[in-house]
């Protein structure tokens, strides 16, 4: 494993740190974003974003149904209006299916019951088609009676070869 010295990191980012301690908790642009967990992937450079601005909800594929009790909070009580859903090219979630994934947990903890019942409730999540689960996540937000309609909420595929984004009509 690489070895990352985050104590020093983060004494070097605390001495820049400057008012951001002042910054408004609800972001300024009242914006959401919700992204994939992908390491590859830096929403706030790659849309322009800085600290304060935003809040990004990452998970794996970028999920809106794993992002809506975040969404929630994010409207409800911070404020903010727009989403962006934004999957991409690439994705680890194009690659495999729930039960694929399943049986990879299973097997690697052979006869244990507690496992397999864990794993058998769960919904991974992965898509076969990129922008179609975009379509389909944008879809789920327009139409979820918690989700504010206040903002556009849109789709979008950052592409990891070039670093440009796409909407997704």
């Amino acid at each position: 494993m690489a070895e990352v010295n985050f104590k020093q990191a983060n004494e070097s980012y605390a001495a820049t740190f400057g008012d951001n301690g002042r910054l408004s908790i609800p972001p300024s642009k009242h914006l959401v974003v919700v992204t994939c967990m992908d390491a590859r992937l830096n929403p706030e450079e790659f849309l322009g974003l800085n600290l304060g601005e935003a809040h990004i909800i990452r998970n794996a594929g970028g999920l809106a149904k794993e992002s809506l009790r975040s969404i929630i909070v994010s409207q409800r009580l911070l404020g903010t209006k727009d989403v962006l859903v934004i999957h991409h090219s690439d994705c680890g979630m194009l690659t495999f299916s729930d039960e694929q994934l399943r049986s990879k947990v299973i097997n690697a903890h052979p006869g244990d019951t507690n496992v397999s019942e864990a794993v058998n409730d769960l919904q991974f999540g992965p898509f076969p088609d990129l922008d179609r689960s975009v379509k389909d996540d944008v879809a789920f937000l327009k139409n979820h009676p918690l989700v504010l309609q206040e903002g556009n909420i849109t789709g979008w595929v950052y592409e990891v070869e070039t670093g440009k984004i796409r909407e997704v009509a």
